[in-house]
């Protein structure tokens, strides 16, 4: 992998959806043992999987750590948690989401996490803001521009 350790990918359709997306960024590296690296530009996207509901912002952060995988997945559900995050309905509406997209190269499969994350090949709301920060990313053996040329980003549009 590159010059990082870990993508995270953030995303909000509930409130002041880009404040909440730069203040999950903000708890997620306060303590220090959590370097932000990169940051994509924040992205307008329709909702994913269920589709009545608000549009999203979503961004990709590439950050470098000495925490483990799970130890990173604990800190990123504690961020959803500190921004009042309810978890009540699958792909439901979200004050903020905290994904671990990619470790270093890890393959895990475990109840808790899987990485690379199982659907990120499937969602150009994803790759997108990924792609801006990690251009040379490789996920399941193909590069993530490969796997984007195969969807419909039309609706992922950069906020300027």
């Amino acid at each position: 992998m590159a010059d990082y350790d870990a993508v995270i990918g953030l995303g909000c359709n509930m409130g002041d959806k880009r404040a909440h997306v730069a203040r999950a960024i903000e708890i997620l590296t306060s303590a220090g043992d959590i370097r932000l690296v990169a940051r994509s530009r924040d992205y307008r996207s329709a909702a994913w999987g269920k589709t009545d509901q608000d549009w999203f912002v979503n961004a990709c952060i590439a950050v470098v750590t000495n925490l483990t995988a799970h130890e990173l997945l604990d800190r990123c559900l504690d961020t959803e948690r500190q921004l009042g995050r309810v978890r009540m309905e699958h792909w439901g509406p979200r004050v903020i989401d905290c994904d671990l997209l990619v470790f270093r190269d890890v393959h895990l499969n475990t109840q808790e996490l899987t990485l690379p994350h199982p659907r990120i090949t499937e969602r150009a709301f994803v790759l997108v803001p990924l792609l801006e920060i990690a251009p040379e990313a490789v996920i399941a053996g193909k590069r993530a521009s490969q796997w984007l040329a195969g969807l419909d980003a039309s609706d992922v549009v950069a906020i300027e």
